[in-house]
């Protein structure tokens, strides 16, 4: 079976770093810097980078939009009962593409086709051949309009959860796709301040 050049890209870059993984296989399983980032999925983002982590360092979830999910915050409880950490930030950032379509948008492009959609200056169109499916209908899939707001929201549902100890505080930025800079929403961190 020949492989795609992703493939054959990801298996020759996975290569290198085993040859120079060294002591990391020690790493203990709880994070060194008791700390977990909510973030978005983004390929502009790269946490490790912009909040200078390393292995082992901090659990890093993401997800579309860096939204407070019920996966995520299953994630987040997993992560300070079992794991200890002590700390929480919730990281959204600017031209975020979940701005660029809602829930109603979604469901009639997926029960339309299943394959990749397009948008130009008259919004979002399917050039997919059917089948679609409904089920796109029965998902919240998260969107916002105000991506400030959106992190406000995230740190407000979070702090407001029956499974988050008031003890954890929960933290609030925005990330600079342009510049790379974490803006805190100080009323998000206001929200999330531990009692």
């Amino acid at each position: 079976m020949n492989k795609s050049p992703v493939v054959q890209s990801v298996e020759k870059a996975n290569a290198e770093y085993v040859a120079s993984f060294g002591e990391k296989g020690k790493l203990p399983l709880p994070p060194s810097c008791r700390f977990s980032v909510l973030t978005c999925m983004d390929a502009r983002m790269d946490p490790a980078k912009f909040a200078g982590l390393s292995e082992g360092d901090a659990h890093v979830i993401r997800n579309a939009g860096g939204r407070a999910s019920d996966d995520a915050i299953r994630s987040l409880v997993i992560s300070y009962k079992l794991l200890g950490t002590k700390e929480f930030f919730v990281i959204h950032h600017t031209d975020c593409g979940m701005v660029l379509f809602n829930n109603q948008i979604m469901g009639d492009l997926l029960s339309k086709s299943l394959e990749q959609a397009v948008v130009d200056e008259n919004g979002w169109r399917d050039v997919g051949q059917g089948p679609g499916s409904p089920e796109g209908a029965k998902i919240d899939w998260l969107t916002f309009t105000d991506d400030r707001q959106a992190v406000i929201d995230d740190v407000k549902k979070i702090r407001n959860h029956p499974l988050i100890p008031r003890s954890i505080p929960v933290y609030g930025y925005l990330y600079d796709v342009r510049s790379g800079k974490l803006e805190e929403i100080k009323e998000a961190t206001e929200i999330g301040k531990a009692a």
